[in-house]
Formats: structure tokens, C-alpha cells, sequence
């Protein structure tokens, strides 16, 4: 239930997360706040305005989009400050997230202002969720630059890294940014298309990175809709001289000591961690047996 604000004190600036396609996924919670505030600051508000009354709420809107947020912020403070409760929504998710709204939060943290969260639907983890893929360390980026220069340098500094990389695309940027993340990173890498996420024409398809152009131009309605990317990240890159010296360590000691005894004495002759030498030292010995048999 929505605390009403007590005459004389501040409002309450809640974040509320909206489907991001099925109606069904408005929380009970949402739909409380979204009755009970004094004020909707909307994206868009002619599509949050249709969004709102199909589920029965009538309220005032705001408009607060990326072209007017800088403006609009101060008078929303104002409203907060005099004792309104305003509710931040975007077009669809949860706002802030690749979506205006980050200007008004921290002004209404400045201000002292309370901050709820009101969560639900979010595209970045409802893909995460559905893609299969094991990924303990992540990072959502976010829409790439629309420059396609741009797009590859921002790329090129995301090349290395280990974690799963997640991203939000325009179809009318789908193919160039795909052509981009093949020719930036590695081809064998895994990319997962979630496409129109909880709506009527939802896909999710993983295929090798390589592939994924031809893929995407076999048929022209894989490039229709609202995606997000999800992207295997690198591979770990070893130290490749450390990495032979205790091979070549390791070698030698399995010549004339027990696969333990040696992983033992070559982490204290190299310095490297004594069960990274003994699983080195185990799959030296796996390939030796195998190469005999």
C-alpha cells in the first residue's frame, strides 16, 4: 500500500517498472502507487497515458523524456518538495536503465527527497533469464553508439573482457551492429538474440557470432522488433611465457616425482599458485596417457 504523505512533508519520488509487452507482467505493487500518486512523470505520455488507461488508472502526466529531463527536473522537485507523491515511469522496464529518469532520481536524493523502487519488468534480465547461458559476471552496456566508427571503438574496449556482454538494439540498427560485433570481436564467440521479450512475435535464438549476419538476413522479420544481445565475453588470455616456464618445469619434475609431489615443488620454484600447477601437471599426464594409448 502507498503511504500517504503527511500535510506539511515532502512527497515521495517512486521509480515504477511497467511491462515491457505483456500487460500482465504490472505488478500489484505498481499498480497501488500508480492509483494513489499525485503526478506521472511519463516518457512518453500519450503511450504511458494508453498504457494507464487500459488498466484503469486516470492521473495526471508530466512529460519527462532525454529532450526535456534537464528542464523538467526542477519543477518536479518543486511538486516533491510541496508534498506531492510523483511516480517516474519510462515507455516499458524500468526507468533509468537505458532510459531517462537518472536526473530526476539523484535531484530527489539531493533534495532529500525519498526514493522508492518500485521493481518489475526489466529486458536485461528477463533475456539473461531465458538465454541458457552460464554467466556469473556480467555487464549490461546498454545501446552502442549509432556512429558506426564509434560503435567499433566503444566495442574494442569491451574486446577483453571475461564477463558475458549484454546490449540493447534498435532493428534499424540490428544488422550494422551485428556486422560490427563479428568484425570487433571474436567470430566463435556465442551471441543470443531475445527479440520482442513477452510480446506476441517473441524469439530467442544462439548461434555463433560468425554466423549471426547471414542469419539475421535469411529472413527480414528476425530483424523486426525491440532486441537485446547477450554475447559470450573472452576468453581468459594466460600469461603465455609464465604459462611455458611451468610447463616446462613441471615436465621435468614428472619425470622423476609423483604427479602431487611435483605440482608441489614447482608452485614454490615459479611462484604460481600450487593448484594451478597441480591442474596443469594433472592434464600434462591425461595427454601423455592418451598419446600412449
Amino acid at each position: 500500500m502507498l503511504e500517504l504523505t503527511p500535510s506539511g512533508a515532502l512527497g515521495t519520488l517512486y521509480v515504477v517498472a511497467t511491462p515491457i509487452g505483456n500487460l500482465g507482467d504490472i505488478t500489484q505493487r505498481a499498480l497501488a502507487v500508480l492509483k494513489s500518486v499525485d503526478l506521472v512523470a511519463a516518457e512518453d505520455t500519450r503511450h504511458s497515458g494508453q498504457l494507464l488507461s487500459r488498466l484503469g488508472i486516470a492521473v495526471k502526466f508530466v512529460a519527462l523524456h532525454e529532450h526535456n529531463e534537464q528542464r523538467a527536473t526542477p519543477y518536479l522537485i518543486a511538486d516533491l518538495q510541496a508534498g506531492k507523491n510523483v511516480a517516474l515511469i519510462t515507455d516499458a522496464g524500468t526507468p533509468a536503465i537505458s532510459d531517462p529518469g537518472t536526473l530526476l532520481v539523484a535531484a530527489a536524493h539531493e533534495a532529500g527527497i525519498r526514493v522508492v523502487p518500485v521493481p518489475g519488468a526489466s529486458a536485461v534480465v528477463c533475456a539473461l533469464s531465458a538465454a541458457g547461458i552460464y554467466a556469473p559476471n556480467w555487464l549490461f552496456y546498454g545501446f552502442l553508439p549509432a556512429k558506426a566508427s564509434h560503435r567499433r571503438d566503444a566495442l574494442a574496449q569491451l574486446k577483453t573482457l571475461p564477463y558475458t556482454l549484454i546490449f540493447y538494439e534498435a532493428p534499424h540498427r540490428i544488422m550494422g551492429c551485428v556486422a560490427d560485433l563479428a568484425v570487433v570481436l571474436d567470430g566463435d564467440r556465442r551471441i543470443t538474440f531475445a527479440r520482442e521479450l513477452t510480446k506476441l512475435f517473441e524469439s530467442i535464438h544462439s548461434l555463433p557470432l560468425a554466423e549471426a549476419s547471414d542469419w539475421l538476413a535469411a529472413d527480414t522479420n528476425r530483424q523486426k522488433g525491440e532486441f537485446v544481445l547477450i554475447v559470450e565475453g573472452a576468453k581468459a588470455v594466460e600469461d603465455n611465457a609464465e604459462q611455458q616456464h611451468l610447463r616446462d618445469t613441471l615436465t621435468i619434475l614428472l619425470e622423476e616425482l609423483p604427479l602431487k609431489q611435483a605440482a608441489h615443488i614447482a608452485a614454490k620454484l615459479t611462484g604460481i599458485k600450487k593448484n594451478t600447477c597441480y591442474k596443469l601437471a594433472l592434464s600434462m599426464r591425461d595427454d601423455v596417457d592418451e598419446e600412449e594409448n
